[in-house]
Formats: structure tokens, sequence, C-alpha cells
């Protein structure tokens, strides 16, 4: 007879074993007896070692349960009827959690093959990679990018630059590089900007390469036609009063008809006239001589002598030296650094010709307001770098020459030069950082330096 219930059956055969103890004491009492009590004790042993593993009959289904889940293994069941409200309970239980686990893992699987095919998608170039230089994902842009096939660890790249592996190895979050390529005798210049993660306790970093040749090639075009027309109105402001009274004193001092020219004679007033031509010929082409000095400056910036130093120092420097002029003025200039202990990795010579030229710029634009104001903010930005804002209450610049103010000699001061600038800008780039501006009419200006 079999009994469905596993309570039952339990207590059954606890009756059962029971019953043969009994029967196996009272036959050991009678002697005669001698075979049927061995024969009854192995009776016992079965029925112990099958109530044992029917008893424990959970716990080998908790452990399949527990085995399925950590080896990812959904295709067990769990269906044991007929033992109970309990155990259908427990059963339905297992049975919910393999099919939530099964779902997770589906929708996994499915945001998994999302990213991939979006990764894939892109035409812009996408490496991750760990720390040690193993590679956990590359796209197809990729590998037309560099021409590639595969590549499994970022030293293969070597095989395309020989310093290329050790340049993405040494990019960390927010860095950004400009790589430059021979390929296939094509020149690429690839912008490679890096952002970093960490996953499965490994940090990752992720890394985007971008073909930036045909954007800079217009870019040159665009600078060299700015360039262009700027040393063209400076050069053409100076030689056209040199052509004129060139022309001027040639006629003065000249007779000219068919025959070889011939000296006038010139009165007190005429020699006059021809000297003070001569002068400004002369100052014309003086000034027209330190242009080009200027110019050729700008191309002769000296390397950066890096040095470890906090940022306060800068603005110590710039104070010592600014602050009887700002006082003349009537000009109030403020400067917090947050950290107070923030440091730097910069020249700071050439850092101090950045920071006093912002500071004369600024002190120009307040020049004349009754509550002209400086403030200048140094702190960091979520990206580790530091950031240096220089902010004025001033006039503001006109949006129109917004995108020309860092242009070499272009200038919206009646007594400026136009290189103050540009000649940041250059430091700036020498640096691996940047300045920007932002600016509204009537409300003022932000220099930002990002080193």
């Amino acid at each position: 007879m079999v009994f469905k219930r596993f309570r039952i059956q339990v207590l059954l055969r606890l009756l059962l074993l029971a019953l043969s103890f009994f029967l196996l004491f009272y036959l050991i009492d009678k002697t005669r007896y001698n075979v049927t009590p061995v024969i009854l004790i192995v009776m016992v042993i079965i029925q112990v070692i099958f109530l044992i593993r029917y008893v424990e009959r959970t716990n080998t289904r908790l452990s399949q349960f527990l085995q399925s889940i950590r080896h990812s293994d959904f295709s067990s069941s769990f269906s044991d009827k007929g033992l109970g409200k309990s155990f259908e309970d427990l059963n339905n239980s297992f049975t919910e959690v393999i099919e939530e686990f099964k779902k997770h893992r589906s929708e996994k699987e499915e945001h998994f093959n999302y990213l991939q095919t979006v990764v894939q998608h892109v035409s812009m170039g996408i490496i991750a990679y760990k720390r040690d230089g193993k590679v956990d994902i590359f796209n197809h842009a990729v590998k037309r990018l560099l021409k590639i096939r595969n590549v499994r660890f970022i030293s293969e790249l070597g095989k395309v630059k020989e310093e290329l592996p050790e340049i993405l190895l040494k990019l960390r979050a927010g860095d950004r590089t400009l790589i430059r390529l021979f390929i296939e005798d094509e020149l690429l210049q690839i912008s490679a900007y890096a952002t970093e993660f960490r996953m499965r306790g490994e940090d990752y970093t992720l890394v985007s390469l971008q073909d930036i040749s045909s954007e800079l090639d217009e870019k040159e075009i665009e600078s060299w036609q700015k360039l262009i027309r700027v040393l063209t109105h400076e050069i053409t402001n100076s030689i056209t009063p040199i052509s004129s009274l060139a022309a001027t004193v040639r006629e003065m001092l000249l007779e000219e008809g068919d025959k070889k020219p011939v000296l006038k004679s010139l009165d007190t007033e005429d020699l006059e006239g021809v000297q003070e031509a001569m002068n400004t010929i002369q100052n014309r082409s003086q000034g027209l001589l330190n242009f080009v000095e200027v110019y050729r400056n700008l191309t002769r910036i000296p390397k950066p002598n890096f040095r470890y130093f906090k940022v306060t120092e800068i603005f110590k420097r710039s104070e010592r030296l600014l602050r009887p002029k700002m006082d003349e003025l009537g000009i109030q200039c403020t400067h917090k650094v947050f950290p107070p202990d923030l440091m730097i990795t910069a020249d700071p010579d050439l850092v101090d010709q950045v920071v006093i030229n912002l500071i004369l710029n600024a002190m120009d634009a307040v020049k004349g307001k009754e509550d002209g104001q400086i403030n200048i903010l140094a702190t960091v930005n979520s990206y580790n770098r530091v950031v240096i804002d220089f902010k004025d209450n001033g006039s503001g610049i006109k949006p129109d020459i917004l995108d020309k103010i860092f242009m070499p000699f272009f200038t919206s001061k009646k007594h400026g030069s136009g290189i103050g600038l540009s000649l940041s800008r250059q430091i700036m780039s020498l640096h691996k950082g940047s300045i920007s501006v932002k600016s509204k009419p009537d409300e003022g200006t932000v220099i930002t330096l990002t080193f």
C-alpha cells in the first residue's frame, strides 16, 4: 500500500521500524531462533537507511537547487507531487526562483546584445581594456581605422605604431590626446578620449578613437586664412604710407623727363618736408620690423620646465606685481583656492605670464567702473583636472568677435597688440591644457584655464 503524504509515510516507517525492533528483541529472547534475528537486524538497518534518505530528500532538493543557481543551469525542474502542501509550496518556490533567474539572465543577454549592436554600429572607434592591457571589447570602426583584424592585448597595436600601446595605457579618465599614424601611406590624425569604469572588481579604460584629419585640415586652412588676413592688414597699413611717402620724396628730389633724372635744388621748406617724410618712412619701417619680431616671438615659446607647486603661489606673485595698479584704478581682486593646498604640475614662469595677461585684460574690462571686480577661483573638476576661472563684471565681449579673440594680432583695444590671448593659448597647449571664454555684453566675462 502506497501512502502519498510525507508525514504519514514517515509515521508508518517509524511504526514499522519500531515493530521490527520489538520483534528483534522478542526473537533474541527466544534462544531457539538464531537466523531470524539476523534477518531482522538487516531489515532494521535497511529501514533506517531508507528512512534517512527519505527524510533528507528536502536537503537533496535544496542542494540541487543551489547548484543550479551556482552553475546557471536552469533546466532543472522541481515538481515532486503527493508529498503534502509544504513540499508543494517548497517546489513552487524553487520553480519561481528558477524562472526569475531565467528571466534576469535573458534580460542580461538582451542588454548585452543591444550594447554589442550599438557599439559595433557607431562610426567612432571604441576599445575597452583592463589595466594590464587585455582588451575586453572593440568595434568594427577600430578595425577599419587601424587596419587590423583582431586585437587581444593593447601591446599588439605596436604593429600599427610602436608608441601607440604606451600612449593608450597612459591615458586616464578625462585625458584627450592627438595621435598621428601613417597607415598604408596615409596620414591619420586620430583624436583619442579616455574614460574609466570599474566592473567585476577590475578597473577598465574605455577609449574612443576618431579620425579628425579632415576637420583639422579645415581648421588649419581657416586659421591660415585668418592669419593671412591679419598679416595682410598690418603689412598693408605699413607699406601703403611708405610707398606714398617714397613717391612724394622722389617728386621733391628729382626732376624726371625724357632724359636722366636731375636732382632738384631744394629750399629750406622742401628740405624739412623731405626730412619729415624720411622720418615717417623710418618709423613705419621700424614698426613693421617690430611687428615681424613679435610674430617670430609667438613661434619661439620656450619648452616648459615642469614643477609641482601650490596654485596659491601663482596668485601671490601676480598680486604683488599688479596690486599697485589695481589700487590706483580702484579695482577689487579676490582669489580663492579649493582645496587650499591644491597643487599643480606646470612651468611657473609660463603660467605666471598667462595669469598676469588675463588679469590685465580683466582690469581693462572693468576700468572706469565704480564697483570693478575680478574674482579668481581655482578648483578641481569632475575629471580631477585643475581649473582656474577669471571672472570680471566688465562690459563683456561682443558675440561677433568672441571667436576671434585668440587670433594673433587681433585686438579690440585702442592700444592693444593682440598677442596676449594667442600667446596664452599656446602656453596652455604646451601644458596639454586649454583656455576657453564665456562672455555676455554688459554682464562680464569668464575665462577658464584647464590643466
